[in-house]
């Protein structure tokens, strides 16, 4: 009888961490295919000009990258987005420094030249990264203007203890996670997630086993040349690169202004969701919609940099 129990016991034990193994080996998903809205609009960006990486140190002794667009006006940081990279927001960032802002933008961790493409080393380390450039550089409460996965991120530090060290936050259409309202269905065909995978690596970490975060569980649309590898993010960036799990708190703990900017014809985001889920909670954010704008508009149109411009201009006067 004792013997029995204890094969019961050890079958009760053994059946959720086999479960739990197979959600981790085989819950993945095949990755979207090139997205023309996103790859067409990446290979239009105007890069002349851009100026040539420079990098400052993190605190973990890491060479992480950035490009300075120097300038006597407020200083501006720029966050690109999902899979891109300092030269991603180039257009916006020179367009912001004609206009007399001095402007930061990093390679944040895990992206072009900082760090392990598509993983970081633990979930929190890109706000530390971001308040050791601000105190690397000398930037004295500088703005923070994020676009689509950026802007989340933007907002995850708005509601963070770094939050006040930034005068106001200007958010690009703004991905505000997985479960938000804001999201078009599918996300644009943008990216898959390997949910299955996601749900175990979730449960173990509740019980402090991080062994698995640096596996990917995000597939972003492949590239367009088939021989570039497939962009993924790991457990740990993806839950870094974006909001809190309820963006709601991260509004709601943001101590300095916010500003949204989206365009109408975003194919990724729900621009007329905005507004509804954002100001029942945060009736301060303004939100501005810009007609027969798409989601990469954001960071090239110059509708989108004169939208941009004012809001920062706004918070300066």
């Amino acid at each position: 009888m004792k013997h029995m129990v204890i094969g019961i016991l050890a079958v009760c034990l053994a059946l959720p961490l086999l479960v739990l193994a197979g959600m981790i080996t085989y819950g993945t998903a095949a990755a979207p295919p090139p997205l023309a809205s996103v790859y067409d609009a990446v290979a239009a960006m105007d890069l002349s000009g851009a100026p040539e990486e420079k990098s400052f140190a993190a605190r973990d002794g890491a060479k992480l990258a950035y490009r300075a667009y120097p300038g006597s006006g407020p200083a501006v940081v720029v966050i690109h987005g999902s899979t891109g990279s300092s030269l991603s927001v180039h257009m916006l960032a020179k367009a912001l420094n004609a206009r007399g802002f001095a402007v930061y933008a990093p390679d944040i961790r895990g992206h072009g030249n900082s760090g392990t493409r598509g993983d970081i080393g633990y979930v929190g380390q890109l706000e530390d990264d971001l308040a050791d450039m601000v105190a690397a550089l000398g930037l004295k409460a500088p703005a923070l203007v994020g676009f689509s996965s950026g802007g989340g991120f933007a907002l995850r530090v708005a509601g963070s203890k770094y939050g006040p060290q930034f005068s106001r936050y200007v958010l690009l259409a703004p991905y505000l996670g997985h479960e938000a309202p804001t999201n078009q269905p599918g996300n644009g065909n943008w990216a898959v997630a390997f949910v299955p995978r996601i749900i175990a690596i979730t449960i173990l970490d509740r019980f402090g086993v991080h062994w698995f975060d640096g596996l990917p569980v995000i597939a972003f649309a492949r590239r367009p040349d088939p021989k570039e590898p497939v962009p993924t993010y790991s457990f740990r960036l993806q839950v870094n690169f974006r909001p809190d799990p309820d963006f709601r708190d991260d509004f709601r703990r943001a101590s300095r202004p916010i500003a949204v900017l989206l365009g109408s014809d975003d194919d990724e985001m729900a621009a007329a969701a905005y507004a509804p889920a954002i100001n029942p909670i945060a009736p301060s954010v303004p939100v501005t919609v810009l007609p027969g704008l798409g989601h990469m508009a954001m960071t090239t149109a110059p509708a989108a940099v004169e939208a941009v411009a004012a809001a920062l201009e706004a918070s300066s006067k």
